[in-house]
């Protein structure tokens, strides 16, 4: 049987660490927390929230040689091919630990990735080699330079459309300065300025993006909603619905995820990022990093909701 085309993530599985202020956060000294521990990494995240979305999902990605690799690949598993999760013993899994105030946004994170510089291009190909037929590839910026670039080419080479998703302000600029090969880029107002190199507004922001060889731009901004931009010149912007934020951590990851579900579905860009703020915002709604119980239905639910019935966001 011809096997089925799947969508390939590669980049970050971390197992993410979560303490969340019991008081107001003060410098110097000791506070009461909770602490909870999830599977996380943005490739990972992706992954997930696609297969819950009945999504063929594989992901590439590198995990220690340790009880913690072990624990995400298991948990990972359960929606995804993790077949191409590399165990390696030069380094720990990564780990991922957030600190978040009482409202549940982020205070602080550390991260420990030094597991990712231990892979390179020569890597990267020879995971390609067994990937079989793929329908999409999502890209993250946990990996070196090298990584990135060759996952650009390769894609770029076979036609195969690409989705980069930013990670954090230093890693953005691993990015090639050329974009060409970058179907979406999804990324936050920091990380946008940061790869542009530019303060200014952010509409020319996008457009210097899309001048960079990007097909489509989205820049998430939290509360703010999204802008989006195409090279085929629609533009625009949409406003977040309102809901009562539990934990923010991974509501960026359930965008990409939405978004991609929206527009490989045969949605336009801007429907595609009203799935991807209907993802979004179920998943901030939930102290998990993927919500446990995401499916088509509760997206097509979430959406429906938030955006053909006016105001009720508001309730």
């Amino acid at each position: 049987m011809r096997q089925a085309a799947s969508i390939v993530c590669i980049g970050g599985a971390n197992v993410d660490r979560k303490a969340r202020l019991l008081t107001s956060f003060r410098l110097g000294t000791s506070h009461p927390v909770t602490t909870t521990q999830t599977a996380g990494g943005v490739a990972r995240n992706i992954a997930e929230n696609l297969g819950r979305l009945a999504q063929s999902v594989s992901l590439v990605s590198t995990v220690g040689d340790d009880r913690d690799g072990q624990w995400l690949v298991d948990v990972t598993s359960r929606y995804v091919n993790t077949s191409f999760i590399v165990r390696t013993p030069k380094a720990n899994t990564g780990t991922y630990t957030a600190v978040l105030d009482e409202r549940g946004e982020m205070v602080l994170a550390l991260a420990d990735m030094a597991i990712y510089d231990t892979v390179g291009e020569e890597w990267l190909k020879q995971q390609w080699t067994r990937l079989g037929p793929i329908s999409a590839v999502v890209l993250d910026t946990n990996f070196p330079e090298d990584v990135i670039r060759a996952a650009l080419a390769q894609c770029r080479q076979e036609g195969i459309p690409l989705c980069a998703v930013t990670v954090s302000v230093p890693k953005v600029k691993r990015l090639p300065s050329d974009l060409s090969g970058v179907t979406w880029l999804i990324t936050n107002e920091a990380e946008a300025k940061a790869f542009v190199g530019s303060d200014g507004h952010t509409g020319d922001i996008m457009e210097a993006i899309l001048h960079a060889g990007a097909k489509n731009v989205v820049i998430t901004r939290g509360a703010n909603g999204v802008a989006y931009a195409a090279k085929q010149g629609e533009t625009g912007t949409l406003a977040a619905p309102k809901v009562d934020v539990v934990d923010a951590t991974g509501a960026g990851d359930a965008f990409a995820a939405g978004f991609l579900h929206g527009v490989l579905g045969g949605r336009s860009i801007e429907d595609a990022c009203r799935f991807g703020m209907s993802n979004a915002a179920l998943t901030l709604q939930t102290a998990e990093t993927v919500h446990p119980a995401l499916n088509e239905h509760l997206l097509q639910a979430a959406y429906a909701r938030y955006f053909r019935e006016g105001e009720r966001s508001d309730e």
